[in-house]
């Protein structure tokens, strides 16, 4: 477990508070550089920024406390809790979000991933990003931290990135070596191994002989954008009830728009129909909803309800079971219509 917090932490870091103090530069004075302007600027907010980063996950330590204090009282539900953050005017997902700092800090701080005298090392976002990470990244990022280097979000990227290249077995071998030796870039490979990762075993390999091939930074680049289009093709036609119903064979289509190199275009198109069908069915609820809705208020209103049932008739042209939605301007503009046909 991680040692409470003493009075002596406490009070350090209420001093470090009553000790921030800046210069900034006078934005009026040109003779100031732009290089030496910006890095005066850079300074004191990395400065903000790691103390930030500390105020916050003192706040999600006390959060964690008040809120095991209510469900130790015996409120499961959380409603004292809940009430304690209205008091305060402290919204319920900024809570949690400090709450997940907090324990993210002291799974980092028990594990030895991170020492606590690091922890003014790392800028807020490099925090996240480091507790959000691999323990094999983390390790090396604190390891970084520990010898006084200032951790930055950018910095965790790219040792994530690193360890993904050397480590993934969804990479040949050939361009795990150029990336060990730095011949290729780290920074090509992660996002290559994300979109792998969705994909089928027979698209993985097909996308690895093609490495092994040429394992050049071009092949690298291609394979990436196939591997997103092969990922959205499959996701996408997956979801299409008009596809799916029918008898056709879709890895047979995929095989043919990859011979005719245009895997981006039918991928679009299949994404496109996903989302066509998905407004679809929400159009079909909605104007469920609305005519249910109308019927209710038609019965409740009367003669002496003129302005509602002038309502109701402008909304006639959309609870009815033919649709209509003029676009632009009345005078010039088009009218969609969309006819409802009655349910079987």
């Amino acid at each position: 477990m991680v040692d409470a917090p003493s009075t002596a932490m406490l009070s350090t870091v209420v001093t470090q508070a009553m000790d921030l103090d800046f210069e900034l530069p006078d934005p009026e004075d040109d003779s100031i550089s732009p290089f030496d302007f910006n890095q005066a600027i850079d300074q004191a907010w990395e400065i903000c920024d790691r103390f930030d980063l500390q105020t916050e996950i003192w706040r999600g330590r006390i959060l964690r406390t008040v809120r095991d204090r209510e469900r130790y009282g015996g409120d499961e539900r959380g409603a004292g809790f809940l009430a304690w953050l209205k008091e305060r005017e402290i919204t319920k997902s900024r809570a949690y979000n400090l709450i997940d700092l907090a324990s993210s800090a002291d799974a980092l701080l028990e594990q030895g991933s991170v020492e606590l005298d690091s922890v003014s090392h790392f800028s807020k976002q490099a925090f996240i990003e480091t507790a959000q990470a691999p323990p094999e990244v983390q390790v090396l990022v604190g390891d970084a931290a520990r010898d006084g280097k200032k951790i930055t979000k950018n910095h965790v990227k790219q040792v994530a990135e690193e360890w993904t290249a050397v480590t993934s077995d969804l990479l040949p071998e050939p361009i795990r070596a150029k990336a060990a030796d730095n011949s290729l870039p780290s920074k090509y490979l992660a996002p290559l191994v994300k979109e792998m990762e969705k994909l089928p075993e027979q698209h993985q390999t097909a996308i690895q002989a093609e490495m092994e091939e040429r394992p050049d930074l071009e092949t690298v680049k291609d394979m990436t954008l196939s591997a997103r289009y092969l990922s959205r093709y499959l996701e996408s036609a997956a979801q299409v009830q008009t596809i799916t119903d029918g008898a056709m064979n879709l890895e047979l289509a995929l095989e043919e728009a990859l011979r005719l190199d245009c895997l981006n275009l039918t991928a679009d198109l299949v994404h496109q129909a996903a989302q066509l069908e998905n407004a679809m069915a929400k159009l079909h609820t909605s104007w469920k909803r609305l005519g249910s809705l109308s019927d209710r208020l038609y019965v409740e209103s009367g003669a002496s309800t003129p302005n509602l049932r002038q309502l109701l008739d402008s909304l006639g042209s959309l609870a009815g079971d033919s649709l209509s939605l003029p676009m632009g301007d009345l005078a010039t503009g088009r009218t969609i219509r969309i006819q409802m046909l009655p349910e079987e």
